[in-house]
């Protein structure tokens, strides 16, 4: 039998996908992918059972519902004073990793650069490379992240057609400052390239550190793709809403993709993200502070355990460093000792790059409800002998 497509074929099962298989297995806390507990505000997901019953369930546009583009349109002013055309700049998606996909599949021809930033969620590479693209990768680092600007400008040549831009950033919880993106915004005007904006957590940026949408600098609104996550901002991640907000011109290959990929997306669900846009400051803010005041649980807990915590920016993640607890081994190999031995499951950090000299960080996710976080610390306690 002939093989699949070369490509994707050389990549793995997401990690996301093994750590959690194996937390079933061993009855393991899961604070290893990112989903929250509970089922999202329920006046959103009423508005989705509302429209479910009552509204047209039928094909809505390839672009979205017109609600919901207005709503996004009406967010952007909102939150970051920007003038967008709901009806030319604004298009839904099937989640946010399908809007990257249409992003990029819309926008790299074959033999084009794309520059990724390492440590990197995981979908972007194979995305790039199906597309065509040659992968230009530059690499911040624990427990700093700090952006290596002379690399990342060494990185940009006359073949760069984009950078992929992920703050909040995945998986390492970094906020990028205006001055970092001024930087980068530079670089891509003085290439002429775009940048591939992945905004899905910007409404968890904590301790009142600003997300600045990269669309928002000079120079940066012709030539930015800015993708949203219903599934972030309501913690509702398996309806898989995703906006695209982008010029007229960069627009229009996106949806291109997009149409052979999902083409549409559950209107009862759009309506409901149409609602939720809608709601007051106070929804907003209370999702960011609660979200941060999990963050801080989970880190005084897994310091009393005896774990480096490194210092979270934003999203839903905590990195640590398992060294001190005596640990030799890899992260892989000390990921799957927690979860199997001590009954947590977390992530290796090395996954999120693609070489693996990055070997003692293990990322946990707080985006859980107290009794979880508190459970999780119950075992690492007892099983580390800190009870």
């Amino acid at each position: 039998m002939k093989a699949g497509n070369s490509v994707l074929s050389g990549f793995g099962t997401t990690i996301f996908e093994v750590m959690s298989r194996l937390a079933q297995e061993h009855d393991a806390v899961n604070l290893g992918q990112g989903f929250p507990d509970g089922n999202g505000p329920e006046d959103v997901v009423e508005a989705g059972v509302d429209y479910l019953r009552n509204g047209v369930n039928q094909y809505p546009s390839m672009f979205g519902i017109p609600d919901l583009r207005r709503a996004v349109a009406e967010h952007a002013q909102r939150f970051y004073g920007l003038e967008i055309d709901w009806q030319t700049e604004t298009m839904v998606t099937s989640g946010g990793t399908e809007a990257l996909g249409s992003a990029l599949l819309g926008l790299i021809e074959p033999g084009d650069e794309v520059i990724l930033i390492e440590p990197l969620y995981d979908s972007y590479l194979p995305i790039v490379e199906r597309g065509g693209g040659i992968a230009k990768f530059v690499r911040l680092e624990p427990p700093g992240w700090e952006l290596p600007r002379d690399q990342l400008a060494a990185a940009f040549s006359d073949r760069t057609k984009l950078i992929l831009v992920n703050t909040p950033m995945n998986p390492c919880a970094k906020v990028f400052s205006r001055d970092e993106l001024e930087f980068i915004a530079g670089l891509c005007i003085k290439h002429d390239c775009f940048a591939v904006c992945d905004e899905v957590y910007e409404h968890l940026a904590f301790d009142d550190a600003p997300h600045v949408p990269l669309i928002t600098l000079p120079g940066m609104r012709e030539r930015t793709v800015r993708i949203q996550s219903a599934g972030k901002i309501f913690s509702l991640t398996g309806w898989k809403i995703g906006m695209i907000t982008a010029a007229p011109a960069v627009l229009t290959p996106i949806a291109k993709a997009h149409q052979y990929l999902t083409f549409t997306t559950p209107p009862n669900l759009q309506a409901a993200v149409a609602y939720g846009l809608g709601k007051d400051d106070a929804y907003f803010e209370g999702l960011r502070r609660d979200m941060q005041s999990r963050r801080d649980h989970l880190a005084s807990g897994l310091a009393a355990v005896g774990f480096e915590i490194i210092p979270c920016q934003g999203t839903y993640f905590i990195t640590t460093d398992f060294r001190p607890l005596g640990y030799n081994g890899s992260d892989a190999k000390f990921c799957k000792y927690l979860t199997t031995e001590a009954g947590v499951a977390a992530v290796p950090v090395s996954a999120f790059y693609t070489s693996d000299d990055v070997r003692h960080f293990a990322r946990f996710s707080f985006c859980k409800k107290a009794e979880t976080i508190d459970e999780a610390i119950r075992r690492l306690k007892r099983h580390f002998g800190r009870a």
